[in-house]
């Protein structure tokens, strides 16, 4: 019985590696070529510092204009969410066709990361910040909307039904009952996304969306690596500060951190106001590229897919380059994730010293600072344009939040089991092996596969800078107003995202 159990055990541990080598041989990884060309990215890495401090004064603006297209993009996208997530909660009473096409929408909204949607919008308002706003409220939403109605579906019914059971209409039950259950984690929620949409703003001027992602792409392909170290100098500084905030507005929301009622109301005008002077300054929409034809010719190319990509098997296939994306995303994930479990034991100050931790957690901040783009537009340089520099690439981002998902599991554990070991003499492993790793195998896995879920998004677009996948084609596609190619693409996109999504939502339910 023991020994089938280990086999049972052992099996997927088995089919993972199996899969894991299999995707580096799909993506070209390879550790000798690392290894031979590794003196080029210590040389990037030696010329990012010391940064130039002179150039500060003409980041600063465009870092100000990102901040600005973070907070209205997020502020906006998180109100609509709050408004649409009722439509698409089954707790809550509605028509069920509705409800499924609401669910649809958010899932094809999901299938696309922030940089893709920006392309569309810069077509539709210009080169402009207002177009990186969009592409943000956009994202936001999409994400915003699918958690809160998880929520509100998992949230006690009780209430909501005695206040339906009083002919209470369904929108004021919704907004008395359920709404204050979920109101923690939709904050929590929102707080986070602010932070992370700082970094996705920061490469919206890839596609000139506005900020500071066109002159840091402008500076790397430049190789003015003093310039770039001076740029992620003041994001490093934005994403510490928008993390420290959103640590101590999150203490306030979960009630860890007390405020008198005046403090509060203070505190509450200060970031609407905020997010209002945000919204108001924000440059508008330029509308005079866009004309009915533009639009017509959008909606036709989309509404008509180009379906010979999908009966192609080559290189230039959907099939071909979903797969491609696959293993980048996955091979990514599964490095980041050895290296995230190699770092966390010792960012977490309850197993090492508090300096310690603290130096190693400025690191992780460090890291999942950098855009991913930028990661790639650096990693090309070592490996030569290809998948391997994609899978690095993934692997680098996938540190940044893995590190960061772990430590907050291992504070999150009983500390007892640990505890008692300790009081009967057993050294620092076992303790470790026997009274901590058994309860974070769950926690641990559901953040890897929420991470690999991100990096199926994110290897999308990896192909803009000659990184593989899907991206390149689907971006050039735009670019050239071949919408029913591009339509092609993006419904492949949505395709991978709804079966990994349904795949990670059955592994999470299997961990419990």
């Amino acid at each position: 019985m023991a020994a089938s159990e280990r086999r049972r055990r052992l099996l997927p541990a088995l089919v993972l590696a199996a899969l894991f080598l299999l995707a580096c041989r799909m993506t070209g990884v390879s550790l000798p070529l690392l290894v031979r060309r590794g003196g080029h990215l210590t040389d990037i890495v030696s010329r990012l510092f010391p940064p130039d401090a002179a150039f500060f004064p003409t980041a600063l603006p465009l870092l100000g204009t990102t901040i600005q297209m973070s907070v209205t993009g997020t502020a906006l996208g998180a109100l609509l969410a709050l408004l649409a997530a009722p439509l698409c909660a089954r707790s809550v009473p509605g028509p069920r066709l509705l409800k499924k096409l609401a669910r649809g929408c958010i899932q094809v909204l999901r299938s696309f990361p922030a940089l893709i949607l920006a392309l569309p919008a810069t077509f539709l308002f210009g080169l402009t910040s207002f177009s990186g706003a969009a592409a943000i409220t956009v994202y936001t939403f999409a994400i915003m909307t699918r958690l809160t109605y998880e929520d509100l579906e998992s949230a006690p019914a009780a209430p909501f039904r005695a206040l339906l059971a009083m002919g209470s209409p369904v929108p004021s039950a919704c907004f008395r009952a359920l709404m204050p259950a979920v109101r923690p984690a939709f904050l929590t929620n929102v707080l986070y996304l602010l932070e992370a949409n700082v970094r996705h703003s920061a490469i919206l001027g890839y596609v000139g969306a506005g900020g500071i992602g066109l002159l840091l792409n402008e500076k790397v392909s430049w190789r003015e690596y003093d310039k770039v170290g001076a740029i992620l100098v003041l994001l490093f500084a934005a994403v510490f500060l928008m993390e420290r905030l959103g640590a101590f507005l999150s203490a306030v929301v979960r009630g860890e951190r007390l405020l008198s009622p005046g403090a509060r109301r203070l505190l509450t005008a200060a970031l609407a106001g905020a997010v209002l002077l945000c919204t108001v300054t924000l440059q508008p929409p330029d509308l005079s590229h866009t004309s009915p034809a533009l639009l017509r010719s959008m909606v036709s190319g989309l509404l008509h897919p180009d379906w010979s990509l999908f009966a192609t098997l080559g290189g230039d296939g959907v099939w071909y380059l979903l797969l491609e994306t696959v293993a980048i995303a996955f091979a990514g994930t599964c490095a980041g994730a050895a290296v995230s479990l190699a770092m966390v034991f010792f960012a977490a100050p309850r197993l090492v010293p508090r300096p310690l931790a603290a130096a190693v957690n400025l690191a992780v901040l460090a890291i999942r600072t950098v855009p991913f783009l930028i990661y790639g537009l650096i990693f090309i340089r070592v490996t030569g344009p290809g998948s391997f520099a994609g899978v690095l690439t993934l692997a680098m981002c996938s540190v940044g939040l893995l590190c960061k998902r772990f430590a907050q599991a291992i504070d999150a554990a009983d500390p007892r089991p640990r505890q008692a070991l300790e009081a009967m003499g057993t050294s620092w492993l076992p303790r470790l092996a026997r009274g901590l790793l058994p309860q974070l195998r769950a926690p641990f896995a559901s953040a890897v596969l929420y991470r690999f879920d991100v990096n199926i998004r994110e290897a999308s677009v990896l192909g803009l800078v000659g990184a593989g996948g899907i991206g390149a084609p689907l971006v050039f596609a735009m670019n050239q107003y071949a919408w029913d190619k591009a339509s092609a693409l993006a419904l492949g996109l949505v395709l991978l995202a709804w079966l990994v999504d349904a795949v990670s939502a059955r592994m999470r339910a299997r961990l419990g």
